[in-house]
């Protein structure tokens, strides 16, 4: 889970990065309460999916809103000064609307930011809270409810576009939960080497890496990505597993993510059915200078674009560029994929602090599809690799 450090950490971040007249946030997606809060509905239970809402005040306050069984099914530690916390089931009688309750336990905070300068994260606020958060609930526009929400004269704000941006930059507690989810699924990569071979499928795969990756954590974990076969015929494939049966010559692609507490790696590897031909070592082999090419370009201040170049370059001179038809890479935390995006016309610009991977791939028709991955942290002088799989055909 995150660390108090960490969380006080980025509030500071996330003060400093609005202007000095803005006296309280309120932070609606679950992402960025759990990133400023480490307030988490446990994915497992029945409670997944719920929420809760936060609100900052200037000067270091911290209230969670949310109903009693959202609260009760926190992953861990939730560091805020006060729970204001609803009652939505207690035993007793019928459960009321949960989202209803909700908006009731965010009634309780509204003598706090009613009338003084704020920002809300609009973009995952439901309109119904601010029928409850604003004072004259007769008017029809929802602009004119947010503006007597927040008081005259609010300065214009994207605060989910501020905090999507603080993202980039992974505090110590954020890179540790990365790191334990890469090598979780390290540990599913090292047994899919144990395990692909003809006459198995490519579900039994998933279930394997799954459970490898469970063992590494110590804990359940979320797993998804592409776990599908390519050939001379179906030369690139993605998604889930399907139940096909893998046959000598075929290429078993894992891409994949563990996700724990939110936070995730990214990497893949492709393993050959029986021996590699000669056409698909051959690719294989060109990835690795594709990734080896991209690794040179990477450090903070770097054009995600130039990377993206670097990375095409040994692809393009060997007549297969064509067939490299997606991203060199992409920042990976929270969500997948988040800036910077390593694409020919992307604007973004690398800073110490993202995770990254890089991802060059080929698909050949007559031979099949090749793609490889690992995860970078950017420095100031370049990186460090987080990922250590081991990444060839056999």
């Amino acid at each position: 889970m995150l660390t108090e450090a960490g969380c006080l950490a980025r509030r500071a971040r996330l003060w400093a990065s609005v202007p000095e007249s803005v006296e309280w946030l309120l932070v609606a997606d679950p992402r960025h309460v759990y990133y400023l809060s480490n307030f988490l509905v446990n994915p497992y239970s029945f409670s997944g999916g719920e929420r809760g809402l936060l609100l900052l005040e200037r000067g270091g306050t911290a209230t969670l809103c949310a109903d009693n069984f959202t609260v009760r099914s926190a992953a861990g530690e939730h560091f805020v000064d006060r729970v204001i916390e609803e009652t939505w089931y207690n035993h007793q009688h019928a459960v009321i609307n949960r989202d209803h309750a909700l908006f009731k336990a965010l009634e309780a905070i509204d003598g706090h930011i009613l009338g003084r300068n704020g920002a809300v994260e609009a973009e995952w606020l439901p309109l119904a809270a601010w029928e409850v958060l604003s004072p004259d609930r007769e008017r029809h526009s929802v602009q004119e409810r947010i503006a007597d929400a927040v008081g005259s004269g609010r300065p214009a704000i994207d605060l989910g576009s501020v905090l999507r941006r603080l993202r980039r930059q992974k505090e110590p507690d954020e890179l540790e939960l990365m790191r334990s989810a890469i090598r979780a699924g390290e540990a599913g990569h090292a047994r899919a080497r144990e395990i692909v071979r003809a006459g198995i499928s490519d579900f039994d795969v998933y279930r394997e890496i799954h459970a490898a990756a469970m063992q590494a954590a110590g804990r359940p974990v979320i797993l998804y990505g592409d776990f599908r076969v390519t050939n001379a015929q179906q030369f690139k494939a993605g998604g889930l597993p399907t139940g096909e049966i893998l046959k000598d010559g075929d290429l078993m692609l894992m891409d994949f993510s563990v996700v724990i507490d939110g936070y995730r790696g990214d990497f893949t590897n492709v393993l050959s059915v029986g021996s590699p031909s000669d056409e698909q070592t051959m690719l294989m082999e060109l990835c690795q200078a594709a990734m080896q090419s991209g690794e040179k370009a990477l450090k903070a201040g770097a054009a995600a674009k130039d990377v993206h170049a670097a990375t095409e370059r040994p692809l393009k001179e060997s007549g297969y560029g064509d067939t490299f038809n997606h991203h060199a890479g992409h920042g990976i935390g929270l969500a997948h994929p988040e800036p910077p995006i390593l694409v020919p016309q992307s604007e973004d610009i690398l800073v110490a602090g993202d995770v990254v991977t890089l991802e060059p791939g080929l698909y050949v028709e007559g031979i099949g599809g090749i793609r490889i991955e690992h995860n970078y942290l950017i420095t100031e002088t370049g990186y460090e690799q987080l990922s250590n799989h081991l990444i060839s055909l056999a």
